[in-house]
């Protein structure tokens, strides 16, 4: 009896009466009731063993990790309340714009070649077909004004177009300094100082960049813009030289390769019959006489070519490039560059929609943009800095820049 004492008294209700009857009360109310989430119960159950099945046929982890990227592409175009069309553009276009700078970078070389390659083939024409032909027909002060010009243009080309291609554009510094900054490169992860933008190619930040020139296999920017425009400059006024110069002496070789067709087209022998056989104009057994050998030979065919190909590639260099450079030059003007036409067009569109002037911050005047472009801080300038070869640096570091227009000459010249 002790026992079963024990035991009876070692067993306590967990509940107590009250609590027993909300128990109770809550069970019979759930019951008469209807309740929407015991009737997803069971479905529950059913997703869940479903889920248990599928586990065993799991996908492989890279395919997982490539879904997971593009599920994280697609959700960022609409995660940022700052999202238009321009980033939505840039985001589908992505894998394009990763080829063409892929491409564009593993062909600077090549253009950088060809660039060489046809420029020489020009300057052997010069010297060995024109440059005599000139020597035997044209009088001394022609003589003396082709040969100074034309070797001074030559210089020109050669100095600028080597300074293009080594001198690097200027990068900012990858460590904090005390330099303002404007905002911070989302894949450099570095402060960009004013005017400073990315290049895919180049895969570093450029200070003033104006673009990647695949011609030169490098980018244009602060320290190489100089170089780049006067290369462009030196490059188009030689082809409009020698396409003006060189008209005579083109109609004069294209002439005579349309004649040299006509006397190849005709027979070598005329034939004889009739009383040309009777009274012996021919030897025994002969029916043709014989015409003499063309009055043009090899050599001959060989410079007419080379004078219509010189012509026809600096003409068609004089329009392509003359028009860029005359851009580049319009740029100059206004104190921007490239991207910067790009970026104050649109800022520039925002600010009239609000009832407002846009005025560039960088255009100082054109005189004195032209003069901050070349370097020019006094008058003798203009003919060492300019109009000769010079490898000066431009004003200023890159990282600073004089805002705000003012109306009086920043260089006095």
């Amino acid at each position: 009896m002790g026992s079963y004492r024990n035991r009876s008294t070692a067993k306590t209700p967990k509940f107590s009466g009250s609590q027993l009857q909300l128990l109770v009360w809550a069970y019979f109310r759930c019951r008469m009731r209807w309740c929407f989430s015991s009737m997803l119960h069971p479905l529950r159950c059913v997703r869940v063993r479903s889920c248990a099945r599928r586990a065993k046929n799991t996908l492989p982890l890279w395919i997982k990790e490539i879904w997971a990227y593009m599920r994280l592409l697609v959700q960022s175009l609409y995660f940022s309340s700052l999202t238009d069309s321009d980033v939505v553009f840039d985001s589908a276009f992505e894998p394009v714009f990763w080829a063409v700078d892929y491409v564009t970078r593993w062909f600077g070389t090549v253009f950088v070649c060809l660039v060489v390659i046809l420029t020489g083939s020009i300057l052997a024409i010069a010297y060995l077909i024109l440059l005599p032909m000139i020597f035997r027909t044209y009088s001394p002060p022609w003589i003396a004004w082709h040969v100074c010009y034309g070797h001074w243009n030559m210089v020109m080309i050669i100095f600028h177009y080597y300074k293009a291609i080594t001198t690097p554009p200027g990068s900012p510094p990858m460590e904090k300094n005390g330099s303002p900054f404007v905002a911070v490169c989302k894949k450099c992860i570095i402060p960009k100082p004013a005017r400073t933008h990315h290049c895919g190619i180049c895969n570093r930040c450029i200070l003033k960049m104006d673009h990647h020139c695949p011609w030169l296999n490098n980018c244009v920017g602060h320290f190489n813009h100089r170089y780049f425009f006067s290369f462009c400059v030196a490059l188009a006024v030689g082809c409009v030289y020698c396409s003006i110069s060189g008209r005579n002496l083109f109609i004069e070789a294209y002439n005579a390769i349309e004649r040299f067709k006509h006397l190849d087209v005709e027979k070598p022998g005329v034939p004889v019959t009739g009383m040309g056989v009777l009274i012996g104009l021919l030897p025994p057994g002969q029916t043709n006489y014989q015409t003499s050998a063309p009055p043009h030979t090899f050599k001959e065919k060989l410079i007419h070519k080379s004078i219509i190909y010189m012509w026809v590639l600096t003409s068609t260099v004089a329009v392509a490039l003359g028009s860029l450079t005359l851009w580049h030059a319009v740029l100059i003007s206004r104190g921007e560059t490239s991207i910067e036409r790009h970026i104050n067009g649109k800022e520039r569109n925002r600010v009239v929609q609000r009832g407002g002037v846009y005025r560039n911050p960088f255009n100082h005047g054109r005189l004195n943009n032209w003069k901050i472009f070349l370097g020019v801080e006094k008058t003798s300038h203009w003919l060492t800095r300019v109009l000769l070869p010079s490898g000066h640096a431009p004003p200023g570091d890159g990282l600073k820049w004089d805002v705000f227009p003012v109306k009086k000459d920043l260089i006095p010249v």
